[in-house]
């Protein structure tokens, strides 16, 4: 079972650390101070703080995992040397920050992008006063962080050990590379601000001929490995939560088959589990242990509906006047999808699943949530 990580860790070794620790203690919200042992009786009367005996290591081989954000008011050298056999990958490992004995600079030491370190970096420098120092090549330059982009929207990088290295690199270096979004928020980058140098913006895969760019980034709820190999090779590939699934099902339908349906079925029309924002049914459904089941399973929410409100949604393919003697309304997963995603045009119409000797099915629909396009230079 996963522990949930505290956000701020702030370590003190000298008296003018500990002052600056407890201005950050004021600011930021859930900080844990660390101070050795023989300066904790300097901490002002109120100040919580854990002791921090010397040497460091025993002390960090517990604390680096459990939280967000480590602040050390220690030199760079003597916090890299002390991390060191502590670091295993940039997907986990947390952000450090190093502070000099006077707070004139915040330095990003680890984990600048995926664990938010120049965020962190940031944060602390505005309120301390301090000159933030971020050396990743992406944000020294203002253009695209292809490692965490629109992660901030909710986006997931669909694999991300597949071309993020050679995305990041084709970034910064100006290369032509290609923005291409078919569904997810527009605003990835901000709508007032130009695109950065050799991106080319996009909505569509068959727009993008790969052999003019040397990477692609594709925003997309669509697996087009199949169908677009060659686009596929050099494709860093972006998950926004843009599907809405509409179900609906025989009550005490069994949770482990709503589960193979529902993944059967996004598999067969090339849709991507990692793009579901949402579970849509009707309200009579709130209840249903399949739905709950595959709510906690995936982690997606559900929102029901009224049968009076499905019943008039424009767009429903399959109406059933059988389903509305049982429900009240004329069909619950493809109107249930189309309110969710506020279109008017389903993604997938309704689709039925069941099994052998089952007894019971289940229907799937899907919509996707509409984007608008970002308006650039060439489209305006």
């Amino acid at each position: 079972m996963t522990t949930e990580r505290r956000p701020f860790a702030v370590y003190v070794i000298t008296k003018h650390g500990i002052q600056i620790a407890i201005k950050l203690l004021e600011s930021l919200s859930g900080a844990d101070l660390y101070v050795s042992e023989k300066l904790r009786a300097l901490v002002p009367g109120g100040t919580a703080s854990h002791p921090l005996p010397l040497p460091m290591g025993p002390c960090l081989t517990e604390t680096f995992t459990a939280y967000d954000c480590h602040v050390f008011i220690i030199s760079v050298g003597a916090v890299v040397r002390m991390i060191a056999p502590l670091m295993k990958n940039k997907k986990i490992d947390p952000a450090v920050i190093c502070l000099d004995d006077d707070a004139r600079f915040s330095i990003c030491v680890l984990s600048g992008h995926v664990g938010r370190g120049n965020a962190f970096t940031t944060r602390v420098a505005e309120v301390l006063g301090a000159q933030p120092v971020i050396t990743t090549a992406s944000d020294v330059r203002g253009t695209l962080t292809v490692d965490i982009l629109g992660r901030n929207l909710g986006w997931q990088l669909d694999d991300p050990d597949r071309n993020v290295t050679r995305g990041c690199a084709a970034v910064v270096n100006a290369a032509p590379v290609a923005f291409v979004q078919e569904s997810g928020e527009p605003d990835w980058w901000p709508l007032d601000k130009p695109l950065p140098e050799g991106v080319t913006y996009m909505t569509s895969l068959e727009q993008a001929d790969p052999r003019q760019f040397e990477m692609l980034l594709v925003a997309t709820d669509r697996d087009f490995h199949e169908t677009h190999p060659i686009h596929w090779e050099t494709a860093v590939i972006y998950r926004p939560k843009s599907l809405i699934l509409g179900l609906g099902c025989d009550k005490g339908t069994a949770p482990d088959l709503v589960e193979r349906g529902v993944i059967m079925l996004l598999a067969k029309h090339r849709l991507s589990p990692k793009s579901v924002k949402v579970v849509a049914t009707i309200d009579k459904k709130k209840d249903e242990p399949a739905f709950l089941a595959l709510a906690e399973r995936f982690h997606w929410p559900i929102q029901t509906f009224p049968a009076e409100d499905l019943d008039v949604v424009p767009g429903i393919e399959n109406p059933s006047e059988a389903v509305k003697r049982f429900v009240g309304s004329r069909g619950v997963a493809e109107p249930a999808a189309l309110l969710g995603a506020g279109t008017p045009t389903l993604l997938v119409p309704k689709q039925t699943y069941t099994e052998p000797n089952a007894g019971r099915s289940m229907t799937l629909a899907v919509a996707r949530i509409p984007f608008h396009k970002r308006m650039t230079e060439a489209n305006v």
